[in-house]
């Protein structure tokens, strides 16, 4: 009975999180709208960095309190991993046999692009046997994250505008409900707390797992931590798909995994040991290099624009699931 505590307590914060997560999104989303800031360039960038706050809390609590840079790691690439599984598997729910990625806006290759750049530093930072530091415990890579990661969202804001004059042209999903400026961010705020709270909760319950099921930590962390902080992903892509925001979807995850990137970062300043991705383990590699295939697959469907669907899934999406259960097999196989 005992063993089914940490499973127990993993899936009561996920269904939290979840819930949260979709809320949270929507006051998000009425914040942006209200307050006259730029509809869909603050939806966009709002949505991606709010469905990223239980991967940030995670990784705070994984950093700081567990002290595992492999929960940390294993938790933001597999969050970019399972990302883009969730936009393959939006295909599915596309009406009228039309793949996702041939009604989607071209403009999101950039995103995607800036993406592989990011993950590509990671895979250095993974591999190389040094790295210059700025302290103890913080590498040079971590700045280039978060220098990289502003400087993708000046450059995407700035060809939106040179695009369309207005800002990114990403579909809204319209507010059910009528309320003021006040209290959305009151509502914000309160799902906000929900999520960080629970979030905090997901390391302790991820190391347990990993202990009485003898898996790695890098294993527990893009598993089973990855899978229930995209959550809120999850549940703001499928509102979006079956209300035809198709851009708002996919802008969101490819926006938050830029954002992952900029969390490795933040970790690396909590995580006092040492140099996080020099402690994490090498078989974090195998996710890195799966998501940048992915994102790749991902640039060519934004590009080729295929008219229809022969099979349920379009070629694309069906080809990023294949890698996505790879990646999982091989960090079972060689985790």
């Amino acid at each position: 009975m005992q063993v089914l505590i940490p499973f127990a307590g993993y899936a009561i914060c996920a269904l939290i999180i979840f819930f949260a997560g979709k809320k949270l999104s929507l006051y998000g989303d009425i914040i942006a709208d209200l307050s006259g800031w730029g509809k869909a360039w603050v939806g966009l960038v709002l949505m991606a960095s709010v469905t990223s706050l239980p991967e940030l809390m995670v990784g705070i609590s994984s950093a700081a309190i567990v002290e595992s840079a492999d929960l940390a790691v294993g938790d933001v690439l597999g969050s970019c991993a399972f990302n883009l599984f969730i936009l393959a598997a939006m295909d599915l729910f596309v009406p009228d046999r039309k793949p996702i990625f041939s009604l989607a806006s071209s403009s999101h290759v950039l995103s995607a692009v800036l993406g592989v750049i990011l993950l590509t530093l990671v895979g250095f930072g993974l591999f190389l046997p040094w790295e210059f530091t700025f302290s103890p415990w913080i590498g040079l890579s971590s700045v280039l994250f978060g220098i990289i990661y502003f400087f993708s969202m000046r450059l995407i804001y700035l060809f939106e505008q040179q695009k369309s004059g207005e800002g990114f042209a990403v579909e809204k999903v319209q507010n059910q409900y009528q309320v003021n400026l006040a209290k959305a961010i009151k509502a914000y705020v309160f799902y906000a707390i929900i999520i960080v709270v629970t979030a905090l909760a997901l390391p302790y319950f991820g190391e347990q797992i990993a202990e009485q099921t003898g898996m790695t930590k890098s294993v527990v962390g893009t598993l089973f931590l990855a899978t229930s902080t995209s959550l809120p992903e999850l549940a703001v892509s499928i509102s979006s798909v079956r209300m035809g925001a198709i851009d708002l979807a996919i802008g969101n995850l490819l926006g938050s995994n830029l954002f992952n990137i900029l969390i490795l970062a933040i970790d690396d300043v909590f995580y006092t040991k040492g140099l996080l991705l020099k402690d994490a383990a090498e078989i974090n590699l195998v996710s890195v290099l799966s998501t940048i295939i992915m994102a790749s697959v991902i640039i060519i469907g934004l590009n080729m624009k295929t008219r229809a669907k022969r099979f349920i899934l379009a070629w694309d999406a069906a080809l990023i699931l294949a890698i996505y259960v790879l990646n999982l097999i091989l960090l079972f196989r060689f985790g």
